[in-house]
């Protein structure tokens, strides 16, 4: 299964990098990305759900914030999601060969986990592609998850959102620690939920409430997590709404 991974992620990752050659602004480059996240659930036989869409407003940029358990996060977001975003993941990405290339070239955004003066810069520029109309999803726990208890949450998605002038909305995933388990290469077959929360308004926020921000987004998305029962949408593989 791993290589099969690989393969898939490899051909896609080429496709989008050579998208980015005509395409600027990355709109593309998410689109294959969304292919690429569906191919994968379809291939892993991962039956994809989706709920909370009807909270989202259309033509609303958002700051996401979800859970981190797996490896498979990040694929059954793009694969899922109903609206385009870039990620904000460690800056040591950028480093790696033809990876850091390719999130350059969509219009990821880095942020430096070690030096927090270079780590306000990038959260002042992603505050200004938010500001521009763009969405980030971040994972505020900094990595996956090995137990069930969520990691403390980081205050950058709270720092952007605040920043933008944006609502933060707490996202969480359910299944994917019994797909893909942290520390495994064995996949599963199984179901992976996507709830999405009720957004938090941030307009008006004083900068220093991101803490008080941030632990309403945690209590959010545990309560999220906790509740399978809000999951409602059913949305089949290869169908994002």
């Amino acid at each position: 299964m791993v290589p099969l991974l690989v393969l898939i992620t490899s051909v896609m990752g080429f496709l989008s990098l050579l998208s980015s050659l005509i395409d600027s602004r990355g709109e593309i480059q998410h689109r294959i990305a969304s292919a690429w996240g569906r191919t994968l659930m379809a291939v892993f036989v991962v039956e994809m759900r989706l709920s909370g869409t009807e909270r989202l407003e259309s033509g609303q940029s958002y700051v996401f914030a979800s859970n981190h358990f797996s490896l498979i996060d990040t694929p059954l977001m793009f694969g899922l999601m109903p609206r385009p975003f870039r990620i904000l993941a460690r800056s040591g990405l950028w480093k790696i060969p033809f990876i850091g290339w390719h999130l350059k070239r969509a219009g990821h955004l880095p942020v430096n986990r070690t030096n927090p003066r270079i780590a306000a810069r990038n959260i002042a520029y992603a505050a200004e592609k938010v500001r521009e109309g763009r969405s980030i999803l971040i994972f505020p726990e900094g990595g996956r998850r090995r137990g069930d208890t969520m990691r403390r949450f980081k205050t950058g998605a709270a720092h952007i959102a605040n920043q933008a002038g944006v609502p933060i909305v707490p996202v969480a995933i359910a299944g994917t620690s019994r797909i893909l388990p942290p520390g495994s290469l064995h996949l599963r077959p199984g179901v992976a939920e996507v709830r999405i929360g009720e957004p938090i308004p941030t307009a008006g926020a004083n900068r220093t409430s991101a803490n008080v921000l941030t632990d309403r987004v945690r209590e959010a998305i545990e309560r999220l997590a906790a509740d399978p029962g809000s999951c409602s949408e059913h949305q089949p593989n290869g169908d994002t709404g």
